[in-house]
């Protein structure tokens, strides 16, 4: 961005201090206060797929998300979020995520409708008090019919695609067994105690079975994770946030969701 082009936007009132008031560019600069610019939409291909509300009272609003869809602006991915998509939607900016899940990641999804409860639903995840079950599509190997547990240090830094085990203290835990045999492949469920980044695709990957569509776990496949940059959402992760339960915060009623997608057939 150039000097006239600051000046440009400057002219057109864009460029606010914290309480939202347009800056002077020949104004002095004081220590220790914020200025904000809001940056260009970037061009964004178009995510072809729905976003369900499987649940909504006043408090909050219960999602299918679909592959290909992040939760919330980060990057690239601005309006084609779900959180943007709600936003509109529902004609609030009220509307703020519970919890996360990954863009390739498809399932249920919980926000929040008012700020007064935000951090009570929240806390539910950030406190492992919510359960969740996930289905994922790999090859299939008979031996996990028993339940398997998964329990190693996971770690991710910035600028690194793939999360890596390294040694040291666990902090990240996970059960995965076979459930089903499908002419697809085996179809497992996967039940995360922790909630490290990539924790479910780098620990199937680890028992050789790697989730089918993945385009980082076992190995980087570039042509995989291009796809969506070209339109092309053909070959999603077969990998399916199926089922969330907790007790409300706020009145102790027990909450029970289920995604209506499955890892055998996602894009239906």
């Amino acid at each position: 961005m150039t000097r006239d082009d600051l000046a440009a936007r400057a002219a057109l009132g864009e460029i606010v201090d914290a309480d939202g008031q347009p800056i002077v560019l020949d104004a002095p600069a004081r220590l220790n206060t914020s200025v904000y610019l809001y940056r260009d939409l970037p061009e964004e291909p178009d995510i072809p797929f729905d976003l369900p509300i499987l649940y909504a009272d006043d408090n909050i609003v219960v999602v299918d998300k679909p592959h290909f869809l992040a939760t919330m602006p980060r990057g690239r991915h601005v309006t084609q979020t779900a959180l943007v998509r709600l936003r509109r939607e529902l004609g609030t900016d009220l509307v703020s995520p519970a919890h996360r899940l990954d863009r390739l990641t498809a399932g249920v999804l919980l926000f929040t409708l008012r700020p007064e409860v935000r951090a009570a639903y929240q806390a539910l995840f950030a406190e492992r008090l919510a359960i969740k079950e996930y289905r994922a599509l790999a090859p299939v190997r008979t031996d996990l019919e028993t339940t398997t547990t998964v329990a190693n240090r996971i770690e991710k830094t910035a600028g690194d695609l793939r999360a890596r085990v390294l040694a040291g203290e666990v902090n990240a835990i996970s059960d995965i067994t076979l459930v089903e045999q499908a002419a697809a492949g085996g179809v497992y469920d996967l039940r995360p105690f922790t909630g490290r980044t990539h924790q479910l695709r780098l620990h199937m990957a680890q028992l050789g079975v790697g989730i089918v569509g993945d385009p980082l776990y076992p190995d980087v496949r570039p042509e995989l994770a291009a796809r969506p940059d070209h339109g092309d959402f053909s070959e999603p992760l077969r990998l399916v946030a199926h089922t969330l339960r907790f007790a409300d915060p706020l009145t102790g009623e027990k909450r029970h969701f289920v995604s209506r997608r499955t890892v055998t057939d996602p894009l239906g």
